[in-house]
């Protein structure tokens, strides 16, 4: 049994009595949205407690919100569209309507909270390639690429007490109906699952698949299986000549493995190497 709450403005009133009906219409649409995919979930805790939103500053804000109040692990948060949707390194994250915006609530253990950035890339690339065949690929740490440009940021957050994870925010991005030719300041770097694949995509079906195939890596990892392997055949950064920053630091090499626990190992041109835990990566032109 799933418990869905679709969210939706404070006038109601006014929009069920036809003042507002662009919002009444956005508002049936996402009840009939929320409910497309929890029909289609057969997970056992990931997205028993959905929330839905009409419009939202950030999921993430959201789901740290509820998780603080308590809220049980594989509650999502999903909304049709972020104000202040934000990415990695405090970068802000596009987020109009039609693409998928959604976090989920995760207590895992401290040994394998590293593993979560895995988990949610190795996610959508499986989930992409489900629903529309197109086959995706990773950019360390956590960005999934098509033919090179970006489809779908990753964001986690946690909060950790002592040596405990009170919680874990998973945050994913998906461009699924955005037009990138209509904002050239993105155009050359990003793309949506629309334009590369010529049809449309079902969010519904693309929102249950990802679900699903996070519980499954999820308690994969949990149980110690070596989810690290699949995520590595996934990687596009293994074997390219890259740039990494971290902070002021900048690192350049062959990026040449990944750890266990998803560290970049950097072989560099004097054969020395590094091995990195977080950074911006940018690959260098032959």
């Amino acid at each position: 049994m799933y418990n869905i709450e679709v969210w939706t403005p404070s006038n109601a009133t006014s929009i069920l009595l036809g003042h507002d009906r662009e919002t009444y219409i956005a508002m049936t649409t996402n009840r009939e949205l929320t409910k497309a995919i929890t029909d289609k979930l057969s997970t056992r805790f990931v997205g028993r407690q959905l929330y839905y939103y009409a419009k939202l500053t950030s999921t993430m804000n959201m789901a740290r919100e509820k998780a603080s109040k308590g809220a049980p692990e594989g509650t999502v948060i999903i909304a049709n569209q972020q104000t202040s949707g934000r990415g990695r390194l405090g970068r802000a994250w596009f987020s109009p309507q039609g693409n998928l915006a959604l976090s989920l609530i995760l207590k895992p253990r401290i040994e394998n909270l590293t593993q979560l950035i895995m988990v949610a890339s190795l996610a959508v690339v499986k989930a992409i390639k489900s629903v529309s065949d197109i086959d995706a690929t990773i950019k360390w740490p956590n960005d999934v690429l098509v033919r090179d440009k970006k489809v779908c940021g990753i964001l986690i957050e946690s909060e950790v007490k002592g040596n405990a994870v009170h919680f874990a925010v998973l945050g994913i991005g998906i461009n699924i109906d955005l037009d990138t030719t209509a904002f050239p300041e993105i155009a050359a770097i990003a793309t949506s699952l629309t334009q590369e694949s010529g049809s449309n995509i079902s969010r519904a079906e693309l929102t249950a698949t990802l679900l699903t195939e996070i519980e499954k890596l999820y308690l994969e990892a949990q149980a110690g299986m070596p989810i690290h392997k699949e995520w590595r055949e996934r990687m596009d950064t293994l074997g390219k000549w890259i740039e990494v920053k971290s902070g002021d630091a900048i690192e350049r090499g062959k990026a040449e493995d990944v750890t266990e626990n998803g560290n970049l190992i950097l072989r560099h041109a004097n054969d020395s190497i590094t091995e990195i835990l977080v950074g911006d990566v940018t690959v260098l032109k032959s």
